[in-house]
């Protein structure tokens, strides 16, 4: 009996850190997220964007991970999306694709690039 109040107190209490307003993300989706960052005593938002490969949902620990192209190289980046250090979160296109996890494209995009840069 003791766990059950402990588990729902556990609940409530994810609850009041839950963001309400997130969009749904599907796998797959371009997205734009701003971060915000703090340089000495100034704060500012940087935006991310990239290809939306993996989510892990586990309530209040729910991540995703974004990839994009930096000048050739494939950065990927885990973000807490309940964290308060993310103020936006924006859908710039999105596609229909039929898997859970897109960490395919890792391979994929550096033989397409290393094509491209041959000729």
């Amino acid at each position: 009996m003791k766990e059950l109040i402990s588990q729902q107190s556990l609940f409530d209490l994810e609850n009041l850190f839950l963001k309400k307003d997130l969009p749904s993300l599907k796998i797959g989706d371009n997205l734009r997220i701003g971060v915000e960052i703090t340089e000495g005593n100034k704060k500012r938002v940087q935006f991310y964007e990239g290809i939306l490969i993996s989510k892990n949902n586990a309530r209040i620990n729910f991540t995703i991970t974004v990839r994009k192209i930096f000048q050739g190289v494939g950065i990927e980046r885990v973000f807490l999306l309940h964290s308060p250090k993310i103020k936006s979160i924006t859908i710039l296109n999105s596609v229909n694709i039929r898997r859970s996890k897109l960490y395919y494209l890792r391979n994929t995009i550096k033989e397409i690039f290393k094509r491209k840069s041959k000729f």
